[in-house]
């Protein structure tokens, strides 16, 4: 087609524009998936549509922790926008969007694979990795302190040794096994004198 200024326009064509992709995000994390839709000006509507295992597709509604949104791209274009605001496992699988035009025709994007991984989010993996590194900071000089305090043995020093002196200048002997007290001598029997005949 040829425009008024001698140059040739691109035909629009309509449809819904979404590459393949799969996210991991973790339980409790927020995620975000669009798709663009071409849609040339014209009356269209849009929603964002999950696939279950049983392979039977639902439309994701607006809910507490499901945004759905449309931001204008330019005249031909439009994003569609899906948050999911702190992941559950019941999140997990298949996305994308769906389009219908006003004539009654579909589009739809290719599919997008969410996979939900054990654990929270990354901003209290990192606040919980501060708040235990800054422990360990805290507890380390005390327990530098009661090791040391612990392991330094008290050096015995020997006694010195007193030795007691009694006035005479002899050493005390009370550590001595005692003596025997000293003998008495044996008081000599008294004979009786003769008798002399009379």
């Amino acid at each position: 087609m040829l425009s008024r200024l001698g140059v040739f326009s691109e035909e629009c064509s309509q449809g819904a524009l979404g590459k393949r992709e799969t996210f991991f995000v973790p339980a409790g994390g927020s995620l975000s998936l669009s798709c663009v839709v071409q849609h040339c000006g014209g009356n269209w509507t849009g929603n964002w549509l999950k696939m279950w295992e049983n392979s039977t597709s639902t439309t994701v509604e607006n809910s507490a922790r499901h945004r759905f949104t449309i931001a204008p791209v330019s005249a031909n274009r439009s994003e569609l926008l899906l948050k999911i605001l702190s992941v559950r496992q019941s999140d997990e699988g298949l996305y994308k969007c769906s389009v219908k035009w006003s004539d009654g025709s579909n589009a739809v994007s290719h599919w997008k694979q969410v996979n939900v991984t054990k654990g929270v989010a990354s901003q209290r993996k990192l606040l919980h990795r501060v708040l235990v590194c800054t422990g360990a900071f805290l507890c380390l000089p005390v327990i530098l302190g009661l090791a040391r305090c612990l392991s330094s043995e008290v050096k015995q020093q020997p006694h010195p040794r007193i030795e007691v002196f009694h006035a005479d200048g002899h050493r005390d002997r009370s550590h001595q096994p005692p003596q025997p007290p000293p003998r008495r001598p044996v008081p000599k029997k008294r004979t009786a004198p003769p008798h002399k005949g009379i």
